[in-house]
Parts: C-alpha cells; sequence; structure tokens
C-alpha cells in the first residue's frame, strides 16, 4: 500500500475504535514483498486479540492470501475465538492497481459480554422450561464428536471460556464426561487445553461427580 492508503486506513482505525470502544479491535496489514511475518502496521485496541505493530495476520487471512488473487473475497461478520473470548469479525481487503491485495482492514469485536447479558435476558424472560433440544446425528469422525460436545457444553454453562468461573468449568467438565466425551482417545489433552487447565485440575472436577 502506498502512503496515503496507510494514512487514511490509519485514521480510519482510530475513529473505529473510538467510535465502538475498546472491545472493539481494528488492525491494518500491509502486505509489501510478502512480508506476512510482521504485517500489522497499526493496531487499535490490541488487547482483544493481545496482537501488536509487527505481528502476523491470523489464520482466516492467511488462509485467503493462498488463494489466487481474483477468489480472495471480503470476510464479513465471522466468528473466531481468541483466548476463549467469542469475537465477531470482519477483514475488508485492499487491492493494488494490478489487481493484487496490498494490505486489509481488519476489526475483531469482543461480544462475550454481550453473550453473558444474553444468557442473563434468557433466563429473566424464560416462563417454563424448554426441552431438551439436542439434535443427534452421525460422526465422520471422533474428532468432529469431540467438538461438538465441547460446543454443547459451552452452551450449556452460556458463557465463552475467558468468563467461566471454576464452577462454570466443573460443570462443562461434567457434562463432557456424562456424554462420554473422556472415551476419545486423547481427549483429556484437547480438553483441558480448551478450558484452560491443568490435566490434574481436569480430572479432580471429575471427581467431584463422585462425591
Amino acid at each position: 500500500m502506498d502512503d496515503l492508503q496507510l494514512d487514511f486506513l490509519t485514521r480510519l482505525s482510530k475513529a473505529l475504535a473510538k467510535q465502538f470502544g475498546s472491545n472493539c479491535e481494528v488492525v491494518i496489514h500491509d502486505f509489501k514483498e510478502g512480508n506476512l511475518d510482521s504485517s500489522i502496521t497499526a493496531i487499535e485496541n490490541g488487547h482483544v486479540t493481545h496482537r501488536k505493530v509487527g505481528d502476523q495476520p491470523s489464520i482466516e487471512v492467511l488462509e485467503d492470501l493462498s488463494k489466487k488473487p481474483e477468489e480472495i473475497e471480503d470476510r464479513l461478520g465471522y466468528l473466531t475465538e481468541a483466548d476463549g473470548k467469542m469475537i465477531k469479525s470482519s477483514t475488508v481487503y485492499i487491492r493494488d492497481e494490478d489487481g493484487n491485495v496490498s494490505g486489509s482492514l481488519g476489526i475483531n469485536y469482543d461480544i462475550s459480554p454481550m453473550i453473558l447479558f444474553e444468557k442473563q435476558l434468557q433466563d429473566f424472560v424464560k416462563v417454563e422450561q424448554e426441552e431438551d433440544k439436542e439434535s443427534k446425528y452421525p460422526y465422520h469422525d471422533v474428532n468432529s464428536m469431540l467438538d461438538d460436545l465441547i460446543k454443547r457444553a459451552v452452551k450449556l454453562v452460556g458463557s465463552p471460556v475467558a468468563y467461566m468461573t471454576r464452577e462454570d468449568k466443573i460443570k462443562a467438565i461434567q457434562y463432557l464426561n456424562e456424554h462420554g466425551a473422556f472415551l476419545i482417545t486423547k481427549s483429556g489433552d484437547r480438553i483441558s487445553k480448551y478450558f484452560g487447565i491443568s490435566k490434574y485440575t481436569m480430572y479432580s472436577y471429575l471427581d467431584m461427580e463422585k462425591l
């Protein structure tokens, strides 16, 4: 990108971050000379994803950049995770005169507090117990099964991992155990890493179920 583009995008990133507050990260990437290892040239509210100037793009952006230029499209309103937070993201690609991607503007909004509020609001307006609507369908592999069980456990608790209390994690771990997640080979490693606890702590949560 040229200096005028960078100047405009940098000022735009400051305006967007100021407009939408501290939960809104805005990041500018410059892909000049294929410099993907340190493409971030400006970032506002970097605490959202814990990135800084000189860091590299997200996995989603790297996947896009591996495509042919004409196949790359903007990504709008997609969901990602960062350190247990639920992030709503949009990526707009900047092109040069030849149609090649020269940079990008990314917006990453931490919607975790809103998810917590949504749960509280649902609890407040609920008038009767809803029936269990868990779907049952065949999985292509055990990894897909484990991923689905983890998502269900998080949904049951109603909080993103970064905002879970010790009691929330105990509830999630016990749900996974009741639904056979620990029968999957090496599932303990993935589950403990996902919830940010040690395997020792994870198994101590399982022991509580027996008390």
